[in-house]
């Protein structure tokens, strides 16, 4: 349709025999060698990544790419990129040999645009309304009107089509259509010349608030085939949220449609604009008549968006704080549950175990007062979670274990959407931890690889945040397999960055930072938790905050910087304070280790933090403690030359294990109890000697 027949057998865009992806690499090549007077020219991957990223701007048109080659000349690459959002404009001067119609963008599309019956022309321009690929059904319901009967509006479809006017998404079934960015450019300014916008927006964003008014009925019944079907929907969701909150919109609409299109935001993990649309929707129904059950619907997403991007800041709070209220008001049991289970969250963000256990218990006591108690386990993973940050860990062994013995994971699918996470994989993430703590090496890896591996089976964001930052990164830290840890902490960082989980890609840098010092960077991992560390301080983002301050004094400790007794000190004030007493043992021995390294060792402070957390590490039944405590304790007892209670110390705690001996943990015990016995020898045989003198 008026494209340029010599470009296109050029960059093969559009004619038959090549497909999208070969046409925006094949435009890409012509883009840049014509740009650079014909001589191929690319510095590296990325600028030539940048160029099929104009071509794909462009949609592999081969004109459109012929005309910005030819800018590109005499404004350069960048400059172009920069202008093509106004491609009519600067897509002109064409080869002076070509027809006017192919010497700008424009006049191509003006000449085919005239080439079209008057009603192809109206159901063009209206179905630029769609910012993204729509449904037969939505073409009919949204561009037919009294003049213009739905059946024509199919039967032009087709002919646009036919036309390459609109696109086919072929791998769609049902079929659905889109006009390419460039075309609709164009339609779009017809659109307006014709004075039909505003009244289209109303009835794209009315179709769009009905469609998604279905949604949570329909996302219960088959949640998978409803998040593939709707997930394509999201431009056209956010057009019409942009309309119906512009000033020539309606709020509200806007307002009813940001609350039925929750499930989308929240099972897309697209959180960043989860809150800003409930924010937007709240903003304004005070000049809407009052609806409570809507308010607690926009209430409750925006708790669950703002704990994962702002953290645990005073909004958040207060979001559960008013959702808990209007569900009471409501007797909704079902968002009652879901914001307990939220509220629970934001306690143990704020580091407030106490009222997070009342609460799981709460929970757990009204889930199992519903005809159908399917949720009462998720109650149990809620309290052995609190027990785990308490240090309790045979007690939370025992609710993990008996969640995971008796939770029905729900088919068809809905944790995720109503409680945030895959239930069945967040215990596991947790028991991980437990059996970690308990001397379960093995167990514990093999578990939260499985975590981590099933994390990304069930494609959730969140699930994945919690399933490598909470178990597989961690425990590979602490048990010595450190390029595992190394490759998990990437992968956090750049997971977390992607879907804009601002928390995650902070404890993911301070995971990478620490894995940094266990491998001998300790400057680089300094900066990097202590940059990590700031951000977390200002969100008041508090689970695990003790647990990177420790690992933050220990790579300071190693580069003798000042400051590493002052930052060991906050996160012994911290966990004692919070009863957060998990990581304390390792607190006691990281701070002894501190006092050894200190100008003129305090060996005899060093020895009693040491048997502090020794004795902490035994009542928490944490023998991995013990045995690294144990450890520290012994090297400092044998240089002390007293290899013999070194050997009493440590060789009972070593023996107790079970599993895990090629970890670098144990490993180094084992090395130290050989090195113990050769010097007892030694020292033995040496006595007699000195008699004798």
């Amino acid at each position: 349709v008026g494209l340029s027949g010599t470009a296109a057998r050029r960059t093969g865009g559009k004619c038959r025999g090549y497909g999208r992806s070969a046409a925006l690499r094949r435009g890409s090549v012509i883009y840049r060698t014509a740009a650079r007077g014909g001589a191929a020219f690319c510095t590296g991957p990325a600028q030539c990544s940048d160029d099929r990223g104009d071509c794909r701007r462009l949609d592999g048109i081969p004109l459109a790419i012929e005309l910005a080659a030819a800018r590109a000349t005499v404004l350069g690459v960048e400059e172009v990129a920069r202008h093509l959002d106004d491609r009519f404009r600067i897509l002109t001067g064409g080869r002076r040999t070509a027809l006017p119609r192919h010497q700008t963008l424009r006049a191509t599309f003006d000449w085919s645009y005239e080439l079209l019956t008057e009603p192809e022309r109206v159901i063009l321009r209206r179905l630029a309304i769609f910012a993204g690929a729509f449904s037969l059904g939505a073409a009919g319901a949204v561009a037919a009107s009294a003049d213009l009967a739905e059946s024509q509006v199919l039967d032009g479809l087709f002919s646009l089509v036919a036309k390459s006017l609109v696109a086919a998404e072929a791998e769609d079934v049902p079929r659905r259509y889109r006009l390419l960015d460039t075309t609709r450019a164009y339609a779009l300014e017809k659109l307006y010349e014709s004075g039909e916008r505003e009244w289209l927006a109303r009835r794209h964003a009315e179709y769009y608030r009905a469609l998604f008014e279905r949604a949570e009925t329909e996302r219960e019944v088959r949640p998978a085939d409803w998040l593939a079907e709707h997930r394509g929907q999201i431009d056209d969701l956010r057009a019409a949220l942009r309309w119906a909150f512009s000033p020539s919109g309606d709020a509200s609409i806007g307002v009813r449609l940001a609350g039925t299109a929750v499930p989308l935001w929240l099972d897309m993990s697209l959180l960043t604009e989860c809150q800003a649309w409930m924010e937007a929707a709240l903003g304004v129904m005070h000049d809407a008549p009052r609806d409570p059950r809507l308010e607690m619907i926009l209430q409750t997403a925006l708790g669950f968006s703002l704990m994962y991007t702002r953290g645990a800041v005073p909004d958040t709070g207060a979001a559960w704080k008013r959702a808990l209220e209007l569900a009471g008001q409501l007797d909704d049991v079902e968002y009652s549950l879901r914001i307990l289970r939220g509220l629970w969250a934001y306690c143990m963000n704020t580091r407030d175990y106490r009222r997070a256990l009342a609460l799981a218990g709460q929970f757990r006591d009204l889930a199992a007062k519903q005809p159908n108690p399917v949720d009462q386990p998720i109650g149990d993973r809620m309290i052995g979670f609190v027990l785990h940050f308490q240090g309790e860990q045979a007690g939370a062994r025992q609710h993990l274990e008996q969640m995971l013995a008796h939770y029905n994971v729900p088919v068809p699918r809905s944790d995720t959407y109503r409680f945030q996470f895959d239930q069945r994989i967040m215990a596991q993430i947790t028991l991980a931890r437990v059996i970690w703590l308990q001397g379960y090496t093995d167990q514990a890896m093999h578990l939260a690889i499985k975590s981590a591996g099933e994390a990304r089976a069930v494609d959730h964001a969140l699930t994945l945040c919690q399933a490598l930052g909470q178990a597989a990164g961690p425990i590979a830290l602490e048990i010595g397999e450190l390029r595992s840890a190394e490759r998990w902490a990437a992968e956090l960082v750049e997971h977390s960055a992607r879907h804009s989980l601002a928390v995650w890609q902070a404890r993911g840098t301070c995971w990478r930072g620490a894995t940094r010092i266990r491998l001998g960077d300790f400057a680089g991992g300094v900066q990097e938790i202590r940059t990590a560390l700031d951000y977390l301080r200002n969100i008041k983002s508090g689970l695990g905050y003790p647990e990177f301050l420790g690992l933050l004094a220990e790579g300071m400790g190693m580069l003798r910087m000042r400051g590493a007794m002052s930052v060991i000190d906050e996160a012994l004030t911290l966990s004692t304070k919070s009863k957060e007493q998990w990581y304390l043992p390792e607190l006691l021995r990281q701070k002894g280790e501190l006092l050894l390294l200190a100008n003129g060792a305090d060996v005899a402070g060093a020895e009693d933090h040491s048997r502090r957390s020794l004795a902490l590490a035994h009542q928490q039944g944490a023998l991995f403690w013990q045995l690294r405590v144990a450890t520290s304790l012994a090297r400092l007892l044998r240089d002390q030359s007293r290899p013999a209670d070194a050997t009493a110390l440590l060789q009972p705690v070593y023996a107790r294990f079970t599993e895990g001996f090629e970890t670098a943990e144990l490993k180094a015990a084992k090395a130290l109890l050989d090195s113990l016995q050769q010097l007892g020898v030694s020292m033995a045989r040496a006595a007699p000697c000195a008699d004798q003198a």
